[in-house]
């Protein structure tokens, strides 16, 4: 036990990261900054070579810093699981994704674990951050890691601890967000908890299991999900009824006590908050309990691209124009401002919406040049221009990217739909119509 808790301490512990994504390749890079030497597994070439020609492919990773720590040795990629051998805490950071049924696929968790067996030893520390359902680290990791013989908690240590990646948050990256941490014993718990002690500038919270862990993670994103589907079933009402419903939310916003934000939208995006809660829905089938207010709040956001759709014909109806042939111009594509990523982008989901019904589309989104849509590529506008605006019949805007010039949109678009709020600041609102 001594042995792994020194390692830690003076940073003689090789570390593991397993999956170089948006969590992982921060996470190894964090590692690596903080003196361990680090070794990145990906099963995709590209990935790889990339880190180790200190190439950054994520956003919150600063460029400089992958090529110092990659030249300095700290950190190294590679497709080669044998090299697990050599690590003494291995961090899984593989995708979670649904299936075609909308059912956890937690495959790649499987695959890592299996991947890790063959090499582990005594002494050794696997931390699963995957977002998942609650059970999956006991249930799923630990009789895998438990076939070469070593028994958890004694001759290694498991747990769970959820990501926190928030990409183009400017205030809170891998390095200074708190971090949550349940081991499937309290040695488990306390050898994770003391690597990202030195690891991270942020507190380290301890809970009792690695289930009390994974349900915090999936409440995180479903206390999300149900705010954002109430104000965006509001919205809905809100329109109806003639009423603007971010002018609501600003007077609401006045309550110091109560009362949190939440702003409607063309529905949900990324790879977390569209999906985690489905993982609580399939998990709670198990104990014969159904999920409603969360279910609700899902399909509600899972209809918005749709309503957003509608609402782009309703606009053009009125200029005498049918969505059929009519010429679109999306402004955004990326799930969330001033980001690259297109994940369950809900912006994506109203581009397929309108191009269903026979609009004639395009799209400017300074992150997303181009985008592969189900086998199908999609260059995007590179230059907003005078030109490009005047000759469109309506303008979407479904991402709030702050590089935009919106007052400059507003005065050559015909008609603009913004369902964003992006355009709050411009002063001439006559061709502008919010969700």
């Amino acid at each position: 036990m001594g042995n792994i808790k020194e390692k830690i301490i003076n940073k003689t512990a090789v570390l593991g990261v397993i999956g170089l994504g948006y969590v992982g390749l921060p996470l190894a890079v964090e590692k690596a900054k903080a003196g361990f030497k680090t070794i990145g597994f990906d099963v995709k070439e590209s990935k790889v070579e990339m880190v180790n020609n200190g190439e950054n492919y994520i956003g919150d990773v600063v460029n400089e810093d992958l090529k110092e720590i990659v030249v300095s040795g700290y950190l190294s990629a590679t497709t080669d699981f044998a090299k697990v051998a050599g690590a003494d805490c291995v961090c899984i950071c593989v995708p979670t994704p649904l299936d075609k049924h909308q059912q956890p696929d937690i495959s790649y968790v499987e695959s890592s674990a299996r991947s890790i067996l063959p090499y582990m030893h005594k002494d050794m520390m696997i931390i699963l951050e995957s977002t998942t359902y609650p059970g999956t680290t006991q249930e799923l990791l630990k009789p895998i890691l438990e076939e070469s013989g070593l028994e958890c908690g004694i001759d290694f240590y498991l747990a769970f601890s959820p990501e926190r990646v928030d990409p183009g948050n400017i205030a809170y990256k891998t390095k200074n967000t708190p971090k949550v941490v349940g081991g499937v014993t309290e040695n488990c718990t306390e050898v994770a908890a003391l690597l990202y002690e030195n690891i991270l500038n942020a507190p380290i919270h301890r809970v009792s299991s690695p289930s009390v862990a994974e349900m915090e993670k999936i409440l995180e994103n479903i206390y999300r999900n149900v705010n954002i589907g109430l104000v965006n079933e509001l919205a809905v009402l809100c329109n109806k009824m003639g009423i603007d419903i971010w002018e609501v939310i600003e007077a609401a916003k006045t309550k110091p006590y109560g009362f949190q934000a939440f702003y409607p939208g063309p529905g949900l995006g990324g790879h977390c908050i569209p999906l985690d809660p489905y993982y609580l829905s399939w998990k709670a089938r198990e104990f014969g309990f159904h999920t409603s207010m969360i279910e609700s709040s899902m399909m509600v956001n899972d209809r918005m691209p749709e309503y957003c759709a509608e609402r782009a014909s309703k606009i053009l109806n009125r200029y005498k124009k049918p969505l059929n042939g009519s010429k679109i111009l999306l402004l955004g594509i990326a799930y969330k401002k001033d980001i690259a990523d297109y994940r369950e982008s809900a912006s994506l989901r109203v581009f397929r919406e309108l191009e269903k019904e026979g609009a004639i589309l395009k799209y400017h989104d300074p992150y997303v040049p181009q985008f592969n849509d189900r086998g199908v590529i999609y260059t995007g506008e590179k230059v907003l221009s005078k030109e490009l605006l005047e000759e469109t019949d309506l303008v979407v805007i479904t991402t709030d990217h702050s590089n935009i010039d919106y007052a400059y949109v507003q005065r050559h678009a015909k008609m603009i739909f913004d369902t964003k709020n992006a355009t709050k600041d411009v002063e001439i609102k006559e061709n502008i119509e919010l969700l």
